[in-house]
């Protein structure tokens, strides 16, 4: 086959460095029985040593030149093909407990970053390259910079940790931003700690979408100054100063209010 040419639509930036490779694969550590989905498999850097520890690998590729390279390339069975976005695909199709690899594209990968986290109750693991401020705003503490909406949304529902570092001249073409490998590992049902994760969401889209206003500005139309004191939350402090659980307490809070009145 011809080369293949990267397309700007797919976001596709192909990964050729081989000891970066390598260190995926080890922090990935594919088991043999493992159900294993990589997202956007391109040319096969990290399919071809995944398959040499699987006994199966499922791939979600949108890319119809890429999908007959992909069939062309690998046994069938081994590499379970599935045609398609992966913002539209139904992880339940494939048996769990699952593992999720892949390098996402840049331009959508809050969107697919939620939609992986719709199916946290059958994940063991997933490992994502991703563009490094994304992964620095996944792992951020609060009080940062970095700290945010996305912090919030996904440590309550992962345990997250930056792998490594990888340059822009690691791809073909190469980005012009630097990239990140991130491990997110579901926290157990019994262990989180929002329960209406819809008033949840909207809290915490609230309080971050005037980041620079204090919690009294941004939510005065969920509290008033004397619920902030009963939370023992500073109404002065901006959403970026509290953490996960305080955003819970306040979403449990709220809920209870909205019972009682």
């Amino acid at each position: 086959m011809t080369a293949h040419k990267a397309k700007k639509k797919f976001g596709q930036n192909f990964l050729v460095d081989d000891q970066i490779i390598d260190d995926i694969i080890t922090a990935i550590s594919p088991k043999q029985a493992d159900n294993m989905v990589e997202i956007g498999p391109g040319l096969g850097a990290l399919t071809r040593p995944l398959l040499k520890s699987l006994d199966h690998l499922h791939v979600v590729e949108i890319d119809r030149d890429i999908l007959a390279r992909l069939e062309s390339d690998f046994p069938q069975g081994q590499l379970i093909i599935h045609a398609g976005d992966a913002l539209q695909f139904d992880l339940s199709k494939i048996p769990a407990p699952l593992r999720i690899v892949g390098n996402l594209p840049y331009n959508i990968s809050s969107p697919l970053l939620f939609h992986f986290a719709a199916y946290a109750e059958r994940l063991t693991d997933m490992h994502f390259m991703l563009q490094e401020e994304v992964v620095e705003r996944m792992v951020a503490e609060p009080s940062t910079p970095e700290y945010g909406r996305l912090s919030v949304m996904l440590q309550y529902r992962f345990y997250m940790e930056k792998l490594l570092d990888v340059p822009p001249e690691s791809f073909r073409p190469a980005p012009k931003v630097n990239s990140a490998i991130v491990r997110m590992i579901p926290i157990p049902q019994s262990d989180i700690v929002v329960f209406d994760e819809k008033l949840f969401a909207a809290i915490v889209k609230t309080a971050f979408g005037q980041r620079r206003k204090t919690l009294r500005n941004t939510l005065r139309t969920y509290f008033e100054d004397e619920d902030f004191e009963m939370l023992g939350i500073d109404a002065g402090h901006r959403a970026e100063n509290l953490g996960v659980a305080e955003f819970a307490n306040m979403t449990k809070y709220l809920q209870r209010h909205m019972v009682t009145k």
